[in-house]
């Protein structure tokens, strides 16, 4: 069985977008690559776990940015496509913009750490046909993308329709309904994207399984949960064949020491201490590894599942 750590390096203006404040100020605005980043490396190195890191093409226009790619790159780490511009549209956009988003985030990485990306992530999740067509024509390896859990999907609906009552609109975006219904464990594509086929291989979110819901197996309800909560959804999850734990940069933010008070009464979070934060993720990790399950790159289980269907 194997297990997979990914961090979606979202800068903090995206979280401004979520919930429609204004853009943050320049002193915090890249707390996520400066910050938060190098205590999720210093923790993945303590633990000697690799890591997959979701970059954003458009914050790597900051040399600190690159930098910080290009030593994940050389400590072993993976490098994925988060887009260019991590629009929250994305799905939405012409077919020219949805490609040049793909393409650009994708050359940016490569200018980067000198080797393109062979997996993608959406923003906010969202995915359609259109996208995978796409990935294909550039021949990425795998998407990991695609999250079917109901409850995130209802807490997602019900918090754009609240930021909308108090007069903000939230960026956000929700994903179609059916993607609910597609497999949880890695599949290959069909048309539409949520079923079966022989499309791109796609490594979705976690979901725990068995006797539970598909409750979401992501940094955010690890962390929300405590040391306690995160061992009983843990538990949930193992027996997957793989176990793909979505982080983002924010988890590991801390509120005070980051400047980040004005995101505080939205990003419920950012109101845990560092350590609460750094636990909870560590007893995720370490329940794992008692269950059985090796831990690798996004890019190494796409491997692993390729040859499986291949043989």
């Amino acid at each position: 069985m194997l297990a997979a750590l990914s961090v979606d390096l979202d800068e903090i203006p995206c979280y401004s977008a979520i919930f429609g404040l204004s853009p943050p100020s320049e002193a915090c605005a890249q707390a996520v690559y400066r910050k938060a980043l190098p205590r999720f490396e210093a923790l993945f190195a303590r633990l000697g776990v690799p890591a997959t890191f979701f970059a954003i093409g458009s914050d790597l226009a900051h040399e600190h940015a690159r930098s910080a790619l290009a030593r994940l790159h050389a400590a072993g780490h993976e490098i994925g496509n988060h887009t260019q511009n991590h629009r929250y549209d994305f799905t939405r956009l012409p077919a020219d913009q949805l490609r040049a988003e793909i393409e650009e985030g994708g050359r940016s990485i490569a200018t980067a750490v000198g080797e393109s990306p062979r997996g993608f992530r959406a923003p906010g999740y969202t995915v359609n046909d259109a996208v995978f067509a796409e990935l294909a024509s550039f021949g990425y390896h795998y998407d990991s993308s695609v999250f079917p859990c109901p409850p995130y999907y209802g807490a997602k609906a019900l918090a754009i329709s609240a930021i909308a009552m108090r007069g903000r609109r939230s960026h956000s975006v929700v994903d179609d309904p059916r993607v609910l219904r597609a497999p949880a464990d890695p599949y290959r594509t069909g048309t539409p994207y949520y079923t079966r086929g022989d499309g791109l291989l796609e490594l979705p979110i976690g979901v725990t399984h068995g006797t539970s819901a598909r409750f979401a197996f992501i940094g955010t309800t690890l962390i929300l949960g405590g040391e306690r909560g995160a061992g009983w959804l843990t538990r949930r999850i193992v027996g997957r064949p793989l176990v793909n734990l979505e982080l983002h940069g924010i988890d590991l933010a801390d509120c005070a020491e980051d400047g980040l008070e004005f995101l505080r009464p939205h990003q419920f979070d950012l109101r845990l201490s560092l350590e609460r934060k750094r636990s909870a993720l560590e007893t995720a990790i370490w329940t794992l590894r008692g269950a059985g399950y090796e831990f690798v790159t996004l890019a190494r289980a796409a491997e692993k599942f390729g040859e499986r269907r291949d043989a």
